[in-house]
């Protein structure tokens, strides 16, 4: 018998008693009647959506300031409360839990899109027992369930209300935060050392990437990989097809794949065959469709970094939305997925870039952008080892 069941026999003989959080707690909300000029030469902290999403326990060196004048009607953060994001695109990331562990001297608000609970009696628990609590599978379990919505969820704090949750006795909550402490020190600490691997095998990866992408001269003639290469534009092997018409209203639950400009950047990685997202028939015949073996092109992005970035499409065909092309081509669809990654075509799209907040390429530069072609069967080469790389890195990481 371990120390905490020992304390369990101790001190629960019984069992632990559970509490639904209406009973022993209250609900408050965030910033309210704030407008953009308010967080402009702000005059007290607030906790933003990304540190509670982020963090099981609050980041407490807080940047971020919101004005807030005398005698306003705020609800100031207090030690101890947990702070639980409002809405998400999925259900499963509603509710993201994290709990104010640290004593501050001054007051501390929370951002709008977040909301609060604080118990009648903090002395019950410990706010580093709370932290990990509410981030338990069993609590996860209950929170998603509070979520409604078709393309954004947002948390009913009814229901919220109605969720229980254990409260065992204050020594074995100790023993818990000791043991889940450590556990997450260690976390923390492979964390790293995995970051630091991956991060060299990507820097790895990024180099032959390049190395095997990049012709050399030789003679006049151009060759990659000791194979002659001919040098074409995108717009003399392949069109751009502009997806428009498709907004994230229209998903359902079910029905014929689609893809959204947004979701390139969150939920795929270089090369796709299915998608999370879907329309109905009907609205499917109204909108611009992507085949398998088109490469798909993020037209718009507010990270220059971002704009341009390819997915090589591998499924049946799919619905697209506007600041999105499909580029249909005669080629290796992987062999041009990956040439799209280069550092050649990242300098290539930087140069042309327009826009500051939002940022283009327009679609006569993309299709002016000159590749080099080697014979199929090289292509083919070239991206049977790429695969292993991506595989290794890229997807092993998603």
């Amino acid at each position: 018998m371990n120390k905490i069941e020992k304390l369990i026999a101790e001190l629960c003989p019984d069992g632990v008693e559970w509490k639904k959080l209406g009973e022993i707690g209250i609900f408050y909300n965030g910033l309210t009647g704030k407008s953009k000029n308010d967080f402009t030469n702000g005059n007290a902290k607030y906790v933003t959506y990304m540190n509670v999403y982020s963090n099981i326990e609050i980041d407490t060196n807080i940047e971020n300031y919101v004005k807030i004048n005398e005698n306003e009607q705020q609800n100031r953060i207090e030690y101890g409360d947990v702070l639980f994001t409002g809405s998400s695109e999925t259900p499963d990331e509603c509710g993201i839990s994290s709990v104010l562990t640290k004593h501050i001297d001054e007051p501390l608000y929370l951002n709008s899109f977040c909301f609060g609970f604080r118990l009648y009696d903090k002395s019950i628990f410990l706010p580093g027992f709370l932290k990990y609590l509410f981030r338990s599978a069993e609590l996860r379990k209950q929170i998603g369930k509070t979520a409604n919505g078709v393309t954004r969820f947002n948390v009913s704090k009814k229901f919220f209300a109605q969720i229980s949750i254990p409260i065992p006795p204050l020594p074995i909550q100790e023993e818990i935060v000791k043991i889940l402490d450590t556990f997450t020190e260690l976390e923390a600490e492979l964390e790293a050392e995995l970051e630091a691997e991956l991060e060299a095998r990507r820097e790895q990866y990024e180099y032959y990437r390049n190395q095997l992408l990049t012709p050399v001269e030789h003679n006049g003639r151009w060759y990659l990989n000791g194979k002659e290469v001919e040098w074409k534009k995108l717009g003399e092997i392949g069109t751009l097809i502009r997806g428009s018409g498709l907004q994230k209203k229209d998903f359902t639950e079910s029905g014929v794949g689609c893809i959204h400009y947004g979701q390139i950047y969150t939920y795929y990685g270089t090369f796709a065959d299915r998608t999370i997202s879907f329309v109905s028939e009907t609205m499917a015949r109204k909108l611009k469709k992507a085949q398998k073996g088109d490469v798909l092109i993020s037209g718009v992005s507010e990270n220059i970094e971002d704009i341009c970035k390819p997915i090589g499409w591998l499924g049946d065909e799919i619905c697209i939305s506007g600041d999105m092309f499909a580029f249909r081509h005669n080629q290796n669809t992987k062999y041009l997925t990956y040439l799209l990654q280069t550092n050649d075509f990242k300098n290539y799209k930087r140069k042309y870039a327009q826009g500051t907040k939002v940022i283009r390429v327009k679609p006569e530069k993309i299709l002016n952008y000159n590749i080099p072609i080697p014979p199929l069967s090289e292509q083919e080469r070239i991206v049977a080892i790429l695969d292993k790389f991506d595989a290794l890195v890229c997807r092993g990481n998603s």
